[in-house]
């Protein structure tokens, strides 16, 4: 145990469970999990993992678990290596991830890996913890919990670790933090983790994926096979939105996807795989979206930098409306009472 890396793994969905997993069975690190929703049936339980790359997995419990954010301070806790931050970011619903995980961060210590989807993620954390370092993961890993404690995961875990750079940290440091994190994540041999230190390369690649395929499936309520069967979806929503964000990786971080990665993203799901994409899951289950980071972030930046971007800020109007009425739903919003427009006043 004194050996090992101590990690701290808020979140354990589908991607959260399965780098739980990586982590712990390689061998070199200690797994505190907070969880959820899941949390009793996971103590009592464990989790069911079926994986491409695990294969039948029955009662894996992480070294630790909880349901609370640990307080290394009043709990007189070890410092956290790593913590890796795998839930949802919901920019406009508090509270922040800097709020969160803040209890269980030690200044200068404490690495803060963001294994989560959208651009400028890292701001707020670099402002909240500005002596800590910073990473980077962008994951394609077909993985969704299926009910409390059962994951299903059907593609390949394919992990990309960087450091979102720090001007006040040494740059060498950062590199050997993640290439650090991408041995000890690699370490069971299930998986093989990349060190790539363009964060903003895999960044805006992914959003080709999260800021087009999957908010015109959450819209349209399509999965990814049904929006290639479809008539024209392909060729008058997702090429259009995904060559706005091929314009705008250019134009923003010198980023060049050539045309051939928009069409290995199109069809990156088999189309009888019928995979409803996360934002797609969220919107069924009435839950939040996290629209802001994936399309709000990817329109205001294009923008910026001189980019138009007709599809895309189509979708991130309809998105932001569709987050309204989840508000409304919870009693977030205050909505004036009705009124009986038949009687004149």
């Amino acid at each position: 145990m004194q050996n090992k890396v101590n990690v701290l793994l808020i979140g354990c969905g589908g991607i959260g469970t399965i780098a739980a997993l990586n982590l712990q069975r390689g061998g070199q690190a200690t797994v505190t999990a907070v969880l959820r929703s899941n949390y009793e049936h996971v103590k009592a339980h464990g989790f069911s993992i079926k994986s491409i790359d695990h294969g039948e997995v029955e009662g894996f419990k992480p070294s630790i678990l909880r349901n609370t954010i640990p307080n290394i301070t009043t709990e007189s806790l070890p410092p956290y290596d790593y913590i890796v931050v795998t839930t949802k970011n919901y920019a406009d619903i508090p509270p922040s991830v800097a709020e969160l995980i803040h209890p269980a961060v030690t200044p200068g210590h404490t690495r803060i890996l963001l294994l989560q989807n959208g651009l400028n993620i890292h701001k707020p954390l670099r402002a909240a913890f500005p002596t800590n370092i910073l990473l980077s993961g962008v994951s394609f890993c077909g993985s969704h919990q299926v009910a409390p404690g059962r994951i299903i995961h059907e593609d390949d875990d394919e992990l990309y670790i960087g450091a979102f750079r720090n001007p006040a940290l040494a740059a060498e440091v950062e590199d050997a933090a993640a290439q650090e994190f991408v041995r000890i994540y690699g370490a069971g041999g299930n998986c093989q983790p990349q060190f790539q230190p363009d964060v903003a390369f895999s960044r805006w690649r992914k959003l080709l994926y999260n800021a087009c395929l999957n908010p015109i499936c959450a819209i349209t309520d399509l999965d990814t096979g049904r929006i290639q069967l479809a008539e024209g979806a392909v060729a008058e929503l997702v090429r259009p939105a995904m060559r706005e964000i091929q314009a705008a990786a250019s134009a923003c971080a010198g980023v060049e996807l050539p045309d051939e990665t928009l069409e290995k993203m199109i069809t990156l799901d088999p189309v009888t795989m019928y995979n409803p994409p996360s934002m797609q899951v969220d919107v069924r289950s009435g839950r939040f979206t996290e629209f802001e980071n994936l399309v709000g972030e990817a329109v205001r930046e294009g923008r910026a930098n001189g980019v138009s971007m007709p599809t895309l800020t189509v979708l991130y109007g309809i998105l932001k409306a569709m987050q309204w009425r989840t508000k409304e739903r919870r009693g977030l919003v205050t909505v004036p009472a009705a009124e009986d427009h038949t009687v004149k006043k």
